[in-house]
């Protein structure tokens, strides 16, 4: 059960929405959690992206809740970059909106945060790191690359059983502007959407 600040921005997604061609780009990952589900497998997902500062965050968080909501069991979400730098505060601002309870545990210029989706599930750590550092997984996970600069600079993820793109717009485009706030809530929204829509995909009855 999420926070019920979660559900009700869960509720409001319209999956109808999500375009046919999107809805394919998305169906690689559908495809992989469905696999590991049938195997009763353990699913890791790794969301890579450049800067590991945005999108591969949300993405991450997301989708974690997303496997929460719909109760799918043994999926364990990480996130990694090409380069360290930070999480972008506008991403835990639009976060916390949604209802996630957001604490940090350090200061600095790469801030840790834990970040929590449900009363009883443990809470995700946020922060910047490289996709192969010690924090992420090693072998049998998905890569997903949430950026096409992460897609084309890393042609080999190292441990990786399966690679997906599934690229979103940047929203660093609106920084130190005007729609800054609307651009980030407008990207985690379809995000949010996607990472929902995948997991409602998912079959667990018994083959």
């Amino acid at each position: 059960m999420l926070f019920p600040e979660i559900e009700k921005t869960v509720q409001s997604f319209d999956f109808n929405k999500i375009s046919d061609d999107r809805k394919a780009v998305l169906q690689p990952l559908i495809q992989y959690i469905q696999n590991k589900v049938n195997n009763q497998e353990q699913i890791n997902l790794h969301f890579i992206c450049t800067h590991n500062s945005r999108r591969s965050h949300l993405s991450q968080i997301w989708a974690q809740a997303g496997a929460a909501y719909y109760k799918i069991k043994q999926v364990y979400c990480y996130s990694g970059g090409t380069e360290v730098t930070a999480m972008h505060p506008m991403i835990t601002a639009v976060l916390r909106t949604s209802g996630f309870r957001i604490t940090a545990l350090s200061e600095g210029e790469n801030p840790v945060y834990t970040i929590k989706y449900a009363p009883n599930r443990q809470p995700l750590i946020g922060f910047s790191k490289l996709y192969d550092a010690d924090f992420n997984p090693t072998s049998e996970f998905a890569a997903i690359m949430t950026c096409s600069q992460a897609d084309g600079g890393c042609p080999f993820i190292a441990g990786a059983e399966k690679r997906i793109p599934i690229t979103f717009e940047d929203p660093k485009i609106s920084d130190h502007t005007p729609l800054q706030k609307e651009m980030y809530q407008q990207c985690s929204h379809q995000i949010a959407t996607e990472m929902l829509y995948v997991f409602s995909q998912i079959s667990t009855n018994k083959l």
